[in-house]
């Protein structure tokens, strides 16, 4: 058992609570209140004067995919074989030993969305894990979460250069739509056999198209890298056409197309706005997009797409987020509740409520202070981070 005490706590459900205290048991969060005796046995944390948070959420990014201060031989993050590879899964890929996975629960990061990276029009499965553990099986919250798929530039360029389809945005939409049709084929064939008991009408196996059914079956979204506004709404065209679910990833010119997208529905994982404009799809990259794309209507989630900013950088690109005029509170909900919702695993994190797993990040300070550090970071009621 763990209780912390007396710390000012951010619970993300529109209460912020002073001089207040929660008993952890079993990894899971047993009792918010002013004060809670301590039971025998249980380890104390004093957090007065401190700051406590629910663990902060990175809704796309791809750590452990990487291999941090590898090189070449550590990087799994893309399958540029082929244009189209939903079979390939991000828990075959993620190393659970790679240093950007400590790093980041040192920053508070405490629960991850990671997986393959937008060189292919399907790139495969993301998954959602949390930020410690020496086993990915272990480490996961949700899989699968998404089906990664790519729009603009990348994939273009990626095929564009091996003379291979696509070479063009149209290439890019006539691929994905190619495997859309070829998968509800697959599935009318499969139930038409199923029904009748007669496997010798079964479809020849596929397991590119095994994959997609998740996404045709409304399982799980498409998670749809796209930068450019005439971009995300060609993700948004194959979505409605075949009644998909569908999130809106990177979304750097959503704050053009902002009302839009607000009309829409689609929820936006915005980023990585901090760095270099790398490519032209980058030019009106903003840090206006979160504050106009919220006053819209839009659900917003804030990202690193990590390596691109590290993992750790989640919490300044917030901050950098608010700074540009969005509401403190909502540019805490971006990294929280939000991606929290977003990702469909709202019932165990995403704020500090009893029943929900005990990832609490306790901070010396407001973490959009330029100088604050966490000073315990929490993972299902587990101390893995203790400053000093």
């Amino acid at each position: 058992m763990l209780l912390i005490k007396n710390g000012k706590i951010y619970t993300m459900t529109g209460e912020i609570l002073e001089q207040s205290s929660i008993l952890i048991e079993d990894g899971i969060i047993k009792g918010i209140d002013d004060h809670i005796e301590t039971p025998v046995g249980c380890e104390v944390i004093d957090a007065t004067g401190k700051f406590v948070f629910p663990g902060f959420i990175d809704a796309h990014c791809h750590v452990g995919t990487f291999g941090s201060g590898v090189g070449e031989m550590g990087i799994d993050v893309n399958e540029m074989t082929d244009p189209i590879t939903p079979h390939v899964r991000a828990i075959d890929g993620i190393n659970p030993r790679d240093e950007s996975i400590e790093q980041g629960a040192r920053g508070g990061i405490t629960t991850v969305a990671t997986g393959p990276g937008s060189g292919n029009v399907v790139g495969g499965t993301f998954l959602v894990m949390k930020m410690h553990g020496h086993r990915i099986d272990d480490m996961i919250i949700k899989n699968p979460l998404a089906m990664k798929c790519a729009f603009g530039e990348n994939p273009k360029r990626v095929y564009g250069e091996k003379g291979k389809t696509p070479m063009t945005r149209m290439g890019t939409a006539a691929n994905l739509r190619e495997l859309l049709l070829k998968t509800i084929e697959y599935k009318n064939k499969t139930n038409i056999a199923s029904e009748a008991g007669d496997i010798s009408k079964m479809p020849t196996f596929d397991i590119k198209l095994e994959a997609m059914l998740p996404v045709i079956n409304k399982e799980i979204p498409l998670k749809a890298h796209a930068h450019q506004a005439d971009d995300i709404f060609t993700a948004i065209r194959i979505a409605k056409e075949f009644d998909l679910k569908l999130t809106l990833d990177h979304c750097s010119e959503g704050h053009l197309i902002a009302n839009d997208l607000a009309k829409e529905g689609y929820p936006a994982i915005v980023g990585p706005t901090f760095g270099w404009k790398s490519k032209f799809e980058l030019r009106n990259k903003s840090f206006d997009t979160p504050k106009i794309l919220v006053e819209a209507g839009v659900k917003v989630a804030i990202m690193t797409d990590s390596p691109i900013i590290p993992i750790e950088g989640l919490t300044m690109s917030a901050a950098l987020a608010h700074k540009a005029g969005l509401d403190i509170m909502e540019a805490l909900k971006c990294i929280t509740i939000n991606p929290a919702e977003i990702l469909g695993i709202d019932e165990r994190v995403g704020s500090i409520e009893i029943g929900k797993d005990a990832d609490i990040v306790i901070w010396d300070r407001h973490p959009f202070d330029l100088q604050a550090s966490p000073e315990y970071t929490i993972i299902d009621g587990e101390v893995v981070f203790r400053a000093g």
